[in-house]
């Protein structure tokens, strides 16, 4: 049963959606990277994880790409609406410029179309090259004004086309200043969700390539936006972090004192900790502990539920957890409902009433 209501519908603002002819899309233009994407998988997470990972994806396809099983799903769940995403298997920042493009439209289009279907339940997030900034604010554009979805899903970096695999597009880079300014104009949710980890082999065993390596890369990459002053360039940023936004928001004492004493940590114009209040984080992180001190940590008004739907490492029951969590009531209510409709995150035929 849902705790939302007529105004303000509990929201997931973390579940995904399988594109099989995206991948289809990318494997037949581009065989060789994307066989080499595979491989770096395959080194990334070791062979037991593989192989579990594949199992779990074939139990879950209905859930990945049946709209039907997905909205049933949702009632069990008491959840009024999914603002959906592509798997972030999709990012493929291998991509080159020509292909990378025409991926990230095919994307944004496919999820318009799965939106489409059920325009009162779910809204949508398309992706952009990030591997290419210089196309991101194309993407971007297509994906919100062409596709009227909500905004898009980065990952925490990307490995440049043709380049070693330590040569990366990091968070704070440069060249990412038009896209995160367009972000900010047009009001576009920008949601941040990892895949892959540049520690690669190290975490090749016991399922660290996940367990470890996402946390972690949120840290990195949010650090990469408060360090590099992002935040404090485009104050107006809507950025969404995934999982809790990682190992960053209940661990940014170490953080702070970096700030106040390393000359080269002076990036951004206050203390790093106080960026918390201009992030937002989901409310996937596994423990109703951890859930209170997220909360804690960056204010009640800047957690939303967020469940990873439908993966295993995500959360089948996510409105639930939340009120395990026991926190004040007006709190429940803005990570389960509130804070969505603040950031404009409402069913796809609301948004187009809205901006018609």
């Amino acid at each position: 049963m849902s705790t939302g209501s007529v105004e303000s519908p509990t929201v997931d603002v973390h579940a995904h959606i399988l594109l099989p002819a995206l991948q289809q899309l990318v494997a037949e233009a581009d065989p060789e990277g994307f066989g080499a994407q595979q491989e770096l998988e395959v080194r990334r997470n070791g062979p037991e994880s593989m192989a579990a990972s594949g199992r779990m994806i074939k139990e879950r396809w209905p859930q990945l790409t049946d709209l039907d099983r997905r909205l049933a799903d949702m009632d069990d769940q008491g959840v009024d609406v999914q603002l959906v995403s592509p798997s972030p298997s999709h990012f493929y920042y291998f991509a080159a410029q020509e292909l990378a493009l025409r991926l990230a439209k095919a994307a944004n289009q496919a999820v318009q179309d799965f939106v489409d279907r059920a325009p009162e339940r779910l809204n949508g997030l398309g992706l952009v090259p990030l591997q290419h900034p210089a196309l991101m604010v194309e993407a971007l554009e297509h994906a919100v004004l062409g596709c009227g979805l909500l905004g898009v899903e980065i990952g925490s970096f990307a490995a440049t086309p043709g380049g070693p695999g330590r040569s990366t597009v990091e968070l704070s880079d440069s060249r990412l200043e038009p896209f995160w300014a367009r972000a900010e104009e047009l009001g576009a949710l920008v949601f941040l969700h990892p895949f892959g980890c540049s520690l690669d082999e190290r975490l090749d065993r016991f399922y660290l390539a996940n367990t470890v390596s996402q946390p972690a890369e949120n840290a990195v990459a949010l650090s990469h936006l408060i360090f590099g002053g992002v935040l404090d360039r485009h104050p107006g940023l809507k950025v969404l972090a995934a999982h809790g936004g990682g190992y960053l928001p209940t661990r940014l004492g170490r953080s702070d004192h970096a700030w106040r004493v390393r000359p080269e940590s002076r990036g951004c114009a206050q203390p790093p900790s106080s960026y918390l209040k201009k992030l937002y984080f989901d409310s996937l992180v596994h423990s109703a502990a951890e859930l209170r001190a997220l909360v804690a940590a960056a204010g009640p008004e800047q957690v939303l539920l967020g469940s990873d739907y439908p993966f295993d490492m995500g959360s089948d029951q996510p409105v639930a957890e939340v009120v395990e969590a026991k926190l004040p009531a007006e709190d429940e209510a803005r990570v389960l409902a509130g804070n969505a409709a603040g950031l404009g995150i409402t069913p796809a035929s609301v948004h187009a009433a809205r901006t018609a």
